[in-house]
């Protein structure tokens, strides 16, 4: 049984790997699976957020000095993992993919900022949710580096004020606050133009952003999956191509045949 699921495995690696070599404008969308292995926590898994944390909402923040005192202890300590973090396989196979000229865009859900240290650029990179490498004025807008505010925060408990004097906040989307409209374009954008959509590491259960790969689908261009678990699009009439395992092994490896001379 195990040598036949390890044989089914390489099958599907090497119909992903002819998809993307047929493919011109590839359409990424990724979740948290493709981070874990850098040492962050899916969101939802047992040392995530949702389990670990009461996730501050945002009219909380707005309205309370204590709220966001919390929610900038938070921030304190999920820096841990995110200063600890490192870029993974499939962040760098997306940057292969980039400079092989084949990406579209790279539309991610996660936080971390590891796309963009592995080398994705600013112009393909679309951080749906956002990041927390950069803190935010929700007043001008100014966006400036996280690292000494936290360490600012850490030093004086006072949550930090931008010298225009409004809130600072990390530029994240938080639980009651709306998506920014520019970026989602930016992946409709995406949708509108890919010749393929792969997600990879996502349940693909949070909307609006699991509506990306579907916008490409329903165009009738190829759409494949590779997530361990069960993700809300298995079984969906838009689906070509379902890969159940190690995120971090199949698609690198489907990369790098496709890229081969």
């Amino acid at each position: 049984m195990f040598r036949d699921w390890i044989s089914s495995v390489m099958s599907d690696t090497a119909s992903l790997s002819r998809l993307i070599a047929k493919a011109d404008e590839i359409l990424i969308v990724t979740g948290a699976g493709v981070s874990t292995d850098s040492g962050i926590p899916d969101y939802r898994g047992p040392k995530g957020i949702w389990n670990t944390e009461r996730p501050v909402m945002f009219q909380d923040f707005l309205s309370s000095a204590t709220s966001r005192i919390e929610y900038w202890d938070q921030k304190l300590r999920a820096a841990d993992f995110f200063d600890a973090a490192t870029p993974g396989a499939v962040h760098h196979a997306c940057v292969d993919l980039e400079t092989a000229g084949k990406l579209n865009a790279l539309v991610t859900q996660n936080i971390d900022g590891l796309h963009a240290a592995a080398g994705t650029s600013s112009g393909k990179l679309v951080e749906v949710h956002g990041t927390a490498m950069e803190v935010a004025c929700l007043d001008c807008g100014e966006r400036t580096p996280t690292s000494p505010h936290l360490a600012a925060y850490a030093e004086s408990r006072e949550p930090p004020i931008c010298g225009c004097g409004g809130l600072l906040k990390s530029a994240t989307i938080s639980f009651g606050q709306q998506l920014d409209t520019m970026t989602l374009h930016r992946a409709d954008q995406a949708a509108q133009e890919a010749d393929l959509v792969i997600a990879l590491g996502s349940t693909l259960s949070v909307y609006p952003a699991a509506e990306i790969s579907l916008i490409a689908a329903r165009r009738g261009v190829p759409y494949a999956i590779v997530n361990r678990g069960e993700t809300d699009h298995d079984g969906s009439i838009y689906l070509t191509l379902r890969i159940e395992g190690d995120v971090s092994t199949v698609f690198p490896t489907a990369v790098a045949t496709a890229l081969s001379p």
